[in-house]
């Protein structure tokens, strides 16, 4: 199942957590340690380096991955915090491709339904609550596709790809040349005085060859 069960026990920390991820450089590994360097050290802001992992912004080690470098770029980074909610709770978008405009308790049904109700009431609370605060720091207005790699290279959707190896075909095609062919064919004539034997061999290379 893709949807991630990570929760935030309270959300009124996240905006500014998530600011000082923007002004501060990536560390070699996201620990504690860190984590309390943001000024960050309660006990329920430990659960941030978890929520990173879920949203692919550390790998299981901690190693910030590509994707928190294309968060730290502040002309996208709400745009690629909601790429990476769609990916951690890609399983509520399949149900409904607007849950980041759901309400909390329409999540909070949503999150039940989809794992069978097995988590206690203030677990599902917390879930919606932590995803109804990740999408409010978040732009899902813009197609993830538009998300800019570190170089600036632009991440260009499959579609466009494909349209252009297909324009690029068909201008190959285009510009092909047809090949002409020459045949030169050697006859070697019996050695007869007998013309209507050469009218013969002449008459039936007129009529295959035309």
């Amino acid at each position: 199942m893709a949807l991630t069960d990570m929760y935030l026990q309270t959300t009124k920390n996240l905006e500014a957590f998530l600011n000082s991820l923007l002004s501060a450089q990536a560390p070699e590994r996201f620990t504690q340690k860190f984590l309390e360097s943001l000024e960050f050290k309660s006990i329920n802001d430990r659960l941030f380096i978890k929520m990173l992992k879920e949203l692919g912004f550390l790998d299981a080690s901690g190693i910030p991955t590509a994707r928190y470098s294309e968060y730290l770029d502040q002309s996208q980074s709400k745009v690629v915090l909601a790429d990476s909610i769609r990916s951690a709770y890609s399983d509520l978008f399949k149900v409904n491709t607007k849950a980041n405009e759901l309400s909390e308790t329409e999540v909070k049904n949503k999150f039940k339904s989809l794992t069978g109700g097995k988590k206690s009431d203030n677990v599902y609370t917390w879930m919606a609550k932590t995803f109804v605060a990740l999408c409010s720091q978040s732009d899902f207005s813009t197609p993830s596709s538009s998300i800019q790699k570190p170089n600036g290279a632009e991440i260009k959707p499959e579609v466009e790809t494909q349209k252009e190896e297909d324009e690029l075909l068909s201008h190959s095609l285009s510009s092909f040349k047809p090949v002409s062919l020459h045949y030169n064919i050697q006859i070697i004539l019996p050695d007869t005085r007998d013309i209507k034997v050469y009218d013969a061999i002449f008459f039936s290379l007129k009529k295959h060859l035309g």
